[in-house]
């Protein structure tokens, strides 16, 4: 498993912006965020590949902006215009397998997972 290093996160008034980071120990192909509120079931954030594909909740889009850095093997997540329901803790998550045309966008698609990153979204 690749070791994960999440940072980032914190509190902010709705509207306002957040980042994450997080930094894998070596190269990974695919890289994301999850989230998961109490009482909720996880869910995917977004996604991206080393080769720029990237994929979004809808719930997300145009809000989020994930990014990767390949040669830091970092993923980045800004968060804009961020929302109450977004609350939740962060994971970030990262598999080292090279993806082919169909990129899933899955839990069970990463193998390895961060501890996680407290996001609070006060209204």
């Amino acid at each position: 498993q690749v070791q994960l290093m999440e940072s980032g996160g914190g509190s902010v008034q709705a509207g306002g912006s957040l980042w994450l980071a997080c930094a894998a120990s070596e190269y990974v192909f695919y890289m994301a965020w999850f989230r998961q509120a109490p009482g909720k079931e996880r869910e995917r954030v977004a996604g991206v590949t080393s080769d720029k594909r990237e994929r979004y909740n809808e719930a997300v889009k145009g809000r989020f902006t994930i990014s990767k850095d390949n040669s830091k093997n970092t993923v980045y997540l800004q968060m804009n215009d961020l929302k109450p329901e977004d609350t939740a803790m962060y994971y970030c998550a990262a598999d080292r397998r090279f993806r082919g045309p169909v990129l899933e966008f899955d839990a069970t698609e990463f193998d390895s997972w961060g501890q996680g990153i407290q996001v609070t979204v006060s209204s």
